[in-house]
């Protein structure tokens, strides 16, 4: 704010990882109805690839992760989240190949943006075959690490037509707000995470809509099984039945459920924190102008 010359008379500095610009638009809207604001910024920029003034990828002994999951060989994300994705691939029978389905059907939208870091059309060998990371994720199975950032603007409707914008206004119908534990190793369930539940069910609530009047959707893909998490967890499929849903189509190009249309985290950007560049995607979608728009 002071380098733009903005004098704020409300902030929100909620930090909880990625989705922290998710939970950002809710608060905005939540303090604009409050009449704390009458219009907020919300920003994002991070150095997640050349590391420009990040800090180090230690773990301090007294910190949650260096007691509780450092002395057992887990070190960031890529080790943490085999954990859940093992678990459920064990609960749901879902296979390697419905996991690697997940990036390919990522880098099928990808290929359609042409700001996307990696547009290049994959199968499920070449996922299969990319360089091994943490059992069982390989590379293509991953986030991808970048540089990048993003804003959002939300204010009132009566101040977006008083101020003749000249793109069609994105309304805010409905959110919800969870979270389960600031650790993977801490999760009340490793094969589902509650926090996309609640949070869905609040936003559906709120919006008034059913999972039927869904068009398109956006699910934070830091690893390939996390979609398939969102889209139980949200309702969209039944229990288990997500690898197959990806695997038949359903969320590619045609599909009936357009999902991470701009290449999501593992094809598009994913500067580490990676919600801001989710609902930008959803805000141009809604607007007509996603570089890979869907009906």
């Amino acid at each position: 704010a002071p380098a733009l010359g903005v004098e704020s008379r409300w902030l929100d500095g909620t930090g909880v990882g990625g989705t922290s610009f998710l939970f950002h638009v809710r608060h905005a809207a939540g303090a604009i109805r409050a009449g704390l604001a009458e219009t907020v910024l919300i920003t994002h920029g991070e150095s997640g690839r050349s590391r420009v003034d990040a800090p180090g990828w230690g773990r301090s002994p007294q910190s949650l992760n260096g007691q509780f999951e450092a002395p057992f060989g887990v070190f960031g994300p890529p080790t943490a989240f085999t954990l859940t994705a093992l678990r459920y691939m064990k609960e749901t029978g879902t296979t390697l190949e419905q996991l690697a389905e997940v990036a390919v059907a990522q880098r099928r939208w990808a290929n359609r943006n042409p700001r996307a870091l990696m547009q290049d059309l994959v199968s499920v060998d070449d996922v299969l075959a990319s360089k091994m990371i943490a059992w069982p994720f390989t590379l293509l199975m991953c986030c991808l690490v970048t540089d990048g950032g993003g804003a959002l603007v939300v204010t009132t409707r009566e101040k977006a037509e008083a101020r003749g914008y000249d793109k069609p206004l994105v309304h805010l119908l409905g959110a919800g707000e969870a979270a389960d534990s600031p650790m993977v190793s801490q999760m009340p369930d490793l094969t589902s995470f509650g926090a996309f539940k609640r949070s869905s069910a609040a936003a559906f609530a709120e919006a008034g809509i059913t999972h039927d009047d869904v068009d398109h959707l956006m699910i934070y893909d830091a690893f390939a099984h996390v979609p398939l998490y969102g889209l139980e967890d949200a309702g969209f499929v039944g229990r288990g039945e997500a690898g197959a849903f990806v695997a038949e189509g359903h969320t590619s190009p045609g599909g009936q459920l357009p999902l991470n249309t701009n290449g999501g985290g593992m094809s598009y950007t994913h500067t580490g924190m990676y919600g801001m560049f989710a609902i930008q995607e959803a805000v141009r979608q809604v607007r007509g102008e996603a570089a890979a728009q869907v009906e």
